[in-house]
């Protein structure tokens, strides 16, 4: 918990299509951060940033910004759709654009993923675990995948499903409680150390 006091969440869309679904989906878990006591969250849009390409000429104003939000992060929840089989080109770019050693490292990371099959977002997670892990991130179990989701959100956003939202609302729940019996205790410790050797 680098920035001393509420534990602070970034949640980060992995899509830049207008109205798409996955925002929906994270608009859950936004309002259910937002609605917890000691709680600060950073809402993060890709399709508002200027990320490039690794190897390509560009600005780094957009990774610049990317990197000085989710840094100080006590958590990280990054949504995605799925595409062929895997996470979106959106979120890989976004992955690549937080630097090596990687911003994420070290910190929880949660995972939402929606699809528009039956199926649901089994196998973009299982790729999105795996990349995160192996950048250094602890990812939490249970991510959540929302299958037919054309069906569980309408035009306007509004979550038709009861079950789903309760899953959705449940990843924000899950980070929350963990960084408060894992991360907070060993900030409060090592803080209690230094004032002790003073």
């Amino acid at each position: 918990m680098e920035n001393q006091g509420k534990p602070h969440i970034v949640t980060v869309l992995g899509s830049v299509r207008p109205g798409n679904m996955t925002g929906k989906a994270l608009a859950l878990v936004n309002d259910e951060l937002g609605r917890r006591a000691g709680v600060e969250f950073t809402f993060v849009d890709p399709a508002k940033l200027d990320l490039v390409s690794p190897g390509k000429a560009g600005s780094a104003e957009g990774r610049e910004y990317l990197q000085s939000v989710i840094s100080p992060a006590t958590g990280v929840i990054l949504s995605t759709p799925e595409y062929h089989g895997s996470y979106s080109s959106v979120m890989k770019l976004i992955i690549e654009n937080l630097g090596f050693p990687s911003t994420l490292s070290g910190k929880p990371v949660g995972l939402l993923g929606v699809a528009a099959g039956s199926i649901g977002a089994v196998k973009s997670l299982e790729h999105l675990r795996s990349v995160c892990s192996h950048i250094g991130g602890i990812v939490l179990p249970g991510p959540v995948s929302i299958a037919n989701v054309n069906e569980v959100f309408d035009e306007r956003g509004r979550c038709l499903d009861p079950a789903s939202e309760k899953r959705i609302r449940g990843l924000a729940a899950q980070m929350v409680d963990y960084i408060r019996r894992n991360i907070c205790p060993r900030i409060a410790l090592e803080e209690m150390v230094r004032s002790n050797a003073k």
